[in-house]
């Protein structure tokens, strides 16, 4: 084949990416726990955040693919040793067949930046190893179960050594979690938590790794161009074997040619039949989801502006006065675009869901079709949360905002 022999358009592209991402279509109305773990699978990692105005990230996620399903599972998948977490795109749970893949960066950890912290490390390695030794003596432990006595509370900068030091043998593999309660990480020991791993007898190549990556990142991606490979999993500059030009000539990855684009894209052989499909024009993006700031289609921003002409930026850590569209805005998905954002938080006690903001984007077309889809998602994400009444408080959009009332 030549470098063309497939061509897209972007609408098509956009298609392919959002079949790969499990986005094109309506969830399915039931759902199991089997559905929780070939869903992070197929997306190869699951990122987490602890922000909850609306539900977590991690759930949130999975919800905008899966529909409703409980809760309990993804930490029943923890525990059951289905899935780790690590660092991947960020803080990740990650199918547990993947954990060689993140090996290197645990016996090798310098270059993760601030996750790990050598001189830290060496500075306090009696209290680092006051904490292992607890661990091992009393089994699985929690951040909480190591009084702090300093009077300090924050963010990472000022956590308590005991904390510093679970997430130092975290980062270098030691310590593995072994399921959260309440969202908080219960740490223990790797050989009790992954007991089947050995690395003698498992660990690839650092470069075996690295293609072995770069491919799930281009079939979770669905479609791909070089820079976007990287980004998925955090990855360095490639080697020269594992360079998408090889890999083609390997058959490990199909090129594709989208209109108007000068560089080329790359699909995994596994999407053959629905790159096929996306050439064909019989991908229909019928789909209308709220997405988390974390959700892989728009983690990230640059991708986002380049394959949606969506310009996101997440401005919870912007200060109030200068944000433009809110503290948690999620973006929303209708059928292959992304027409706009909200910013949301579900008041659960008294059952409300509040839309602080809703914006949508300059050249969206305003309609009752437009509107019946929105109302319909946006009563499934309050029911979801629990809240049986929704609450619009501001809309850019005047003719919206009237349909939309009228749907709640």
């Amino acid at each position: 084949m030549s470098a063309t022999d497939f061509h897209l358009t972007l609408s098509s592209a956009r298609a392919l990416h959002l079949a790969a991402q499990g986005l094109l279509q309506t969830p399915p109305r039931k759902t199991g726990k089997e559905d929780v773990l070939a869903c992070i699978r197929n997306m190869s990692a699951l990122q987490i955040d602890t922000i909850n105005v609306v539900a977590r990230s991690p759930y949130l996620v999975l919800w905008s693919r899966l529909g409703h399903y409980e809760h309990a599972w993804l930490n029943e998948l923890l525990e059951e040793g289905h899935l780790f977490e690590y660092w991947s795109h960020e803080a990740c749970f990650l199918p547990i067949e993947d954990y060689g893949l993140y090996r290197h960066q645990m016996v090798s950890p310098q270059g993760l930046g601030w996750k790990y912290n050598h001189k830290w490390l060496k500075e306090n390695a009696a209290q680092v190893e006051t904490v292992r030794q607890h661990i091992h003596a009393n089994g699985a432990s929690r951040s909480a179960d190591f009084e702090r006595t300093d009077g300090k509370s924050g963010g990472w900068w000022e956590w308590k050594p005991e904390k510093r030091s679970l997430e130092v043998l975290f980062t270098t593999g030691e310590l593995m979690v072994a399921k959260r309660h309440n969202f908080q990480r219960i740490y223990d020991l790797r050989e009790r938590v992954h007991p089947k791993w050995n690395d003698k007898k498992y660990l690839r190549s650092p470069l075996e790794c690295e293609r072995t990556q770069i491919l799930q990142a281009v079939r979770a991606l669905g479609i791909c161009k070089t820079s976007w490979m990287a980004d998925y999993f955090r990855m360095g500059k490639f080697d020269a074997k594992n360079q998408p030009a090889q890999l083609v000539k390997e058959g490990l990855l199909i090129p594709v040619q989208i209109e108007n684009q000068e560089p080329l894209f790359y699909v995994h052989p596994d999407r053959m039949d629905t790159l096929q499909r996306a050439q064909d024009n019989q991908l229909k993006a019928t789909a209308t989801r709220i997405l988390s700031p974390f959700d892989p289609v728009v983690w990230d921003r640059k991708r986002a502006i380049e394959l949606f002409d969506f310009d996101y930026k997440l401005e919870c850590y912007t200060p109030a006065p200068k944000r433009r569209y809110g503290y948690f805005t999620l973006p929303i998905l209708r059928r292959g675009a992304l027409i706009g954002r909200m910013d949301a938080k579900a008041h659960r006690k008294d059952g409300l869901f509040e839309v602080k903001a809703l914006h949508v984007e300059p050249g969206i077309r305003i309609s009752q079709a437009l509107a019946t889809d929105l109302g319909k998602t946006l009563r499934e994400f309050a029911s979801w949360h629990d809240c049986a009444d929704i609450q619009l408080q501001h809309c850019n959009s005047p003719e919206l905002f009237q349909l939309l009332t009228k749907e709640f």
